[in-house]
């Protein structure tokens, strides 16, 4: 007769239970997957009205409050020129210009944007009559894919009014007198725009033509 062991009987205990517990939690599961959940109480989201003013035309939209000024102009205007890129705000793929300031259409909510100028990509420039800073891209090939060329021109655009008008950037060494544009203030400005192409060296290059031209 084998010799009484209690730690096999400890053994052997504890493993019944703790089949016993699998077995209970697995019907449990299986019972919760049937049960049949009401669908959500949640209420409809609010609709406002909006007029937007992009490219000089005005336009009566009825839009859900959340909805951001990147989606209004690509889903509801069909604005499609100003791309959607990260949707937070750091690639600058949905860059436009509202009041002659640059902003990431992503980051804000159409809603907010009444009665103010709005200024995509299609209005800064048409293929019959091109912005001299489209000219320039075209020139030293600073479009490559394309994707972010929209917004690094509408941001180019704006940022050499912004120097032209002596808002200092980062890197601008002497507040007193008027703004030098050099490599270092380009790359600081358009810092906010990537490009996964790499053509950075020539949007340089077509940005300093450009600004020979103005500044």
């Amino acid at each position: 007769m084998a010799e009484f062991d209690p730690h096999r009987r400890n053994f052997i205990r504890n493993t019944a239970a703790s089949s016993g517990a699998i077995a209970i939690a697995k019907i449990a599961t299986e019972a919760e997957a049937k049960t049949v959940i009401p669908p959500s109480q949640t209420p409809e989201p609010s609709k406002v009205n909006v007029l937007l003013r992009v490219n000089g035309n005005e336009h009566q939209l009825m839009v859900d409050s959340r909805t951001t000024l990147l989606d209004a102009l690509r889903e509801r205007l069909h604005l499609t020129g100003t791309k959607k890129g990260c949707d937070q705000g750091q690639c600058g793929a949905c860059t436009v210009i509202v009041d002659g300031r640059r902003i990431t259409s992503c980051l804000t909510l159409a809603v907010m944007q009444e009665g103010h100028d709005i200024t995509t990509i299609e209005g800064i420039g048409t293929p019959n009559n091109l912005h001299p800073m489209q000219t320039a891209f075209i020139k030293h090939d600073g479009y490559q894919c394309g994707f972010c060329t929209p917004g690094q021109i509408c941001s180019a655009v704006a940022m050499l009014d912004e120097a032209k008008a002596g808002i200092p950037s980062h890197v601008t060494a002497d507040l007193t007198r008027p703004i030098k544009m050099s490599t270092d203030e380009f790359r600081e400005r358009m810092s906010g725009n990537l490009c996964r192409c790499g053509a950075y060296s020539n949007i340089q290059e077509a940005i300093t033509e450009v600004a020979g031209k103005i500044l």
